[in-house]
């Protein structure tokens, strides 16, 4: 048995394929001075192409699971817009009169190994990145064809040094029954890809095998734990097939629950919502029982795209959300661009810290012709279902007056005009920023309900960025500060009357349901794939019991405490993912 990282939970039993390195080795060819226009015509030509093979797969990759995982080939436009990576290969073609396959090959070798000497496993796998666009680059430059990968043979496990995400975009998921890396990590954008497609992944074997896999080893992989075993016998093989075809059952099982509403043993009942990027997200929430949508991330209509979108084509968007969502509510966030989510027709400030700086509803408030679109656009969806309108990153009392006034302006402007709106169209603000739960008694005096965005909150608390390999382990949304501050807010919600909810990582995680009950939450909003597992613990718990052991949480001084108590009463309460009889009729 092998040690590796779990990067995407599942089981694979099957022969491995695998996949030739794809290392260029080429000669230090020069040119005459007289020919270098003909070198960057060659280059640019490459780059043009390049980016139209990334477009296309991006566009395929969205098609298949959604907007937000397929953004990943943004970082890849980004580089060959990259003006440092650019001005590298300019630069040796000019002053070493070199071929334009060379430049680039040397390029690539740089930022590599640049990357590489860092001490940062998060900056470490982005070298992943500069070698497929380089390799693309090169592939176009030198006229090589592509590595293909197996598919019409039997399904295998796919076996590298490391993989692209081009590579990974190619593949065909019922043939790869999983994915053995030498490289690479948890929040390598391979991995990212492999949880989104439902891949089991085990990555960073590298110095761990006596000696390499062959095309045609058996191996038996748990992408949970991160084992690999080679050549394993029939004991063991059996033993992981019956744990494979268990989690598919217990998948099965969940399936069955999509109908059945959200109530403990004792009569607690949770409505349990959606986050969606897109309309293809909402049909899988729809079709795993959501009740409506806790998180409509609207940047993912400004994506892949050159230029912003119309209020008609935000409008037609909204509306067919809003109508499919019946009587529920659909909370639609407005734009919030920054950080790590970049439009390419839109420049931002070349920052620092881009999770500190011009981001959200500071753009909004900065940029008031886009905002106001953007608000028609929802104010006009309103008319056809029950929408919400909420505003990100608030941290003040005046941000949320001036976001107000715009939307005032708006509806006035609609009003004129004789559209249909809401009137009285609920009004709220993403709590996930320490100065928000300081403040919260004043915010909830300005709004209509509060959305606790967990994932933000935690990392802004900690001061953990959770991408960072180096300190991913001090991120605790168990940590006492961050319970606190949810108990913080959810009191001043309840003083002064307004709804709340929890959306993020942690209301996806079910060993945090006793938490919600002990406070009072009644909401919560995940992704599509959590809905059924959250519904299940939900089915499973007394909730007079979990607010007893949310109690003694609270007392708790340390994050592990909290976090085996938790888990603990989980597996007590029986959240195994086997469907309770009684509830699935």
């Amino acid at each position: 048995m092998i040690q590796g990282i779990g990067a995407a939970a599942g089981v694979a039993i099957g022969k491995a394929f695998v996949l030739p390195n794809w290392e260029w080795s080429l000669p230090d060819t020069q040119v005459n001075p007289v020919d270098l226009a003909k070198e960057f015509e060659r280059l640019y030509e490459g780059i043009r192409t390049s980016k139209d093979e990334i477009e296309f797969i991006k566009k395929e990759f969205r098609e298949v699971v959604g907007p937000e995982e397929s953004s990943i080939f943004d970082a890849h436009l980004a580089i060959l817009d990259d003006p440092v990576f650019m001005s590298e290969i300019r630069g040796i073609i000019e002053r070493q009169y070199k071929a334009a396959e060379v430049a680039v090959k040397e390029a690539i070798d740089h930022f590599v190994a640049m990357f590489d000497l860092l001490d940062d496993e998060y900056m470490k796998e982005r070298a992943v990145d500069i070698k497929d666009v380089g390799n693309r680059l090169l592939k176009h430059l030198l006229g090589a064809p592509e590595v293909t990968l197996p598919s019409d043979t039997q399904p295998y496990i796919l076996v590298a040094k490391e993989l692209s995400p081009s590579q990974l975009a190619h593949l065909n998921p019922v043939y790869v029954l999983g994915i053995v890396t030498m490289m690479g990590g948890k929040t390598s954008h391979s991995s990212i890809m492999a949880r989104a497609l439902g891949i089991p992944l085990v990555a960073g074997l590298e110095n761990k095998l006596t000696s390499p896999i062959q095309t045609g080893d058996m191996l038996v992989m748990d992408g949970e734990t991160g084992t690999v075993q080679i050549h394993p016998d029939e004991t063991t093989v059996q033993a992981y097939a019956a744990r494979r075809d268990k989690q598919q059952k217990k998948k099965e099982q969940l399936e069955l629950l999509a109908t059945v509403e959200a109530v403990t043993k004792d009569g607690a009942s949770l409505h349990l919502a959606g986050n969606i990027s897109s309309v293809k997200e909402l049909d899988m929430a729809l079709k795993y029982g959501a009740e409506g949508v806790g998180l409509f991330r609207t940047e993912f209509l400004y994506m892949d795209r050159h230029s912003f979108p119309t209020e008609e084509e935000q409008f037609e968007v909204y509306k067919l959300v809003a109508e499919k969502v019946g009587s529920n509510s659909v909370v639609i966030r407005t734009l919030d661009i920054g950080g790590d989510k970049h439009l390419d027709y839109f420049q931002l400030p070349e920052e620092q810290n881009p999770f500190l700086g011009y981001r959200a509803i500071r753009i909004s408030l900065d940029r008031k012709d886009m905002f106001k679109t953007q608000l028609t656009a929802i104010l006009r969806a309103s008319h056809y279902g029950n929408v919400k309108l909420m505003f990100p990153m608030i941290s003040s009392v005046e941000e949320v007056q001036a976001a107000k006034a715009i939307l005032n302006e708006v509806k006035n402007e609609l009003d004129e005009q004789g559209i249909p709106y809401n009137h009285k169209i609920p009004v709220g603000i993403m709590i996930e920023v320490p100065a928000a739960v300081m403040i919260a008694e004043l915010l909830a005096e300005e709004v209509d309900f509060f959305s606790i965005g967990t994932n933000d909150l935690v990392q802004y608390v900690l001061a953990v960025d959770r991408m960072n390999e180096q300190i991913a382990h001090m991120y605790h949304p168990y940590h006492p500060a961050v319970l606190r501050m949810i108990r913080m807010t959810v009191q001043a919600a309840r003083d002064v009357g307004i709804d709340v909810s929890v959306c993020g990582e942690m209301a996806a995680d079910e060993r945090s349901l006793p938490l919600w009950l002990e406070l009072g939450i009644r909401t919560l909003s995940m992704s599509p794939q959590a809905l059924l597992r959250v519904k299940h613990r939900t089915l499973n718990t007394l909730a007079a019991e979990a607010k007893e052991i949310a109690k003694a949480c609270f007392r708790h001084r340390t994050s592990l405490q909290t976090e085996e108590v938790l888990s603990a009463f989980a597996v007590r309460s029986g959240a195994t993912g086997e469907a309770p009889k009684e509830k699935t009729l």
